[in-house]
């Protein structure tokens, strides 16, 4: 691999934490969990196995607009004779993209790939709908400026996995945070699910009208989440054995939510977002045990020509 691109590749896989004022580093922050945030709330309804072929709407539908109401003429040639007659195969792409943007840029772990990633889809997603009814172009564009932003500032600074693997917080805080919010999620989850506790698609805390979510859950569900929460805040206060057995417990939960979603009632009564929450707090249980960035305060730098020292 020639020198450039290894230090590309580098920089890219490195923590996103160069050293900025605290007020830049909070509100980049803030940027990113609001970016994946959004993309948390629609991984729900990309639901296999044919994601909405059979029934003309879903994902199938919306990137059926790409061919009635074509953006670039090429892109709609391509999703009209490769895409939608290969919709299930598709769909899937689309769902861990979609997936890994969420559970990354709200964990803050690998932000600058996760923000390339971000752009790329959103530019896809633009080419399908932006010229659609009742659309509005500049979404689209806003979307790829925000991850544009996302991979060249810092925004992996602050509340981040980012920040424990470049040793810039200890992982008790971020765990902290994490841990008190699944626990409020798992006990919502669990008081609201009494009326019909083992339901195909618990209550969760989700509002439709802002578009926010963060999964749903049947009383069964909700206990896992509940306890996921009391490791992580068992991890946080120094016992050794909670943080895998709370990131265990998540990752075990996700998968089988992830074989029953679209097949068969989830016996979590969860969705795709519910999927993606539990790996969140996964992904926030186990980050000291990813791969550590530079010291503290000594942070990558873009491999530029001529960058000023």
């Amino acid at each position: 691999m020639p020198d450039t691109l290894r230090a590309l590749v580098g920089w890219v896989l490195a923590p996103d934490t160069d050293e900025v004022p605290r007020r830049q580093a909070v509100g980049l922050a803030f940027l990113r969990v609001t970016v994946g945030l959004m993309w948390l709330y629609n991984v729900a309804w990309k639901v296999p196995a044919d994601f909405g072929r059979d029934s003309g709407n879903g994902l199938y539908k919306f990137t059926g607009f790409a061919v009635d109401h074509p953006v670039l003429p090429p892109y709609s040639w391509l999703v009209e004779n490769l895409i939608l007659p290969n919709i299930s195969a598709f769909g899937w792409l689309v769902l861990a993209a979609e997936t890994a943007l969420a559970v990354l840029l709200v964990s803050g772990t690998y932000v600058r790939a996760a923000a390339l990633l971000g752009v790329a889809q959103s530019v896809a997603i633009a080419l399908s709908v932006a010229y659609a009814p009742e659309e509005w172009p500049w979404s689209y564009w806003l979307m790829i400026a925000a991850h544009v932003a996302l991979v060249v500032g810092s925004s992996g600074r602050a509340f981040s996995v980012d920040a424990v693997r470049a040793r810039v917080v200890p992982l008790a805080r971020l765990q902290r945070p994490w841990g008190v919010l699944a626990v409020v999620v798992g006990l919502y989850s669990v008081v609201a699910s009494f009326g019909d506790p083992l339901a195909a698609r618990g209550p969760g805390l989700r509002s439709t009208d802002p578009s926010l979510s963060l999964g749903v859950y049947n009383l069964l569900g909700g206990l896992v989440v509940l306890l996921v929460g009391v490791g992580l805040l068992l991890a946080a206060r120094g016992v050794r054995v909670a943080a895998p057995a709370a990131a265990g417990l998540a990752l075990a939960a996700a998968l089988l939510l992830r074989v029953q979603i679209g097949f068969t009632d989830p016996w979590l009564g969860g969705n795709a977002t519910s999927v993606a929450v539990l790996v969140i707090l996964a992904v926030v249980a186990l980050a000291d045990r990813l791969p550590t960035g530079p010291r503290p305060g000594v942070a990558p730098s873009a491999p530029t020509e001529g960058r000023h020292r």
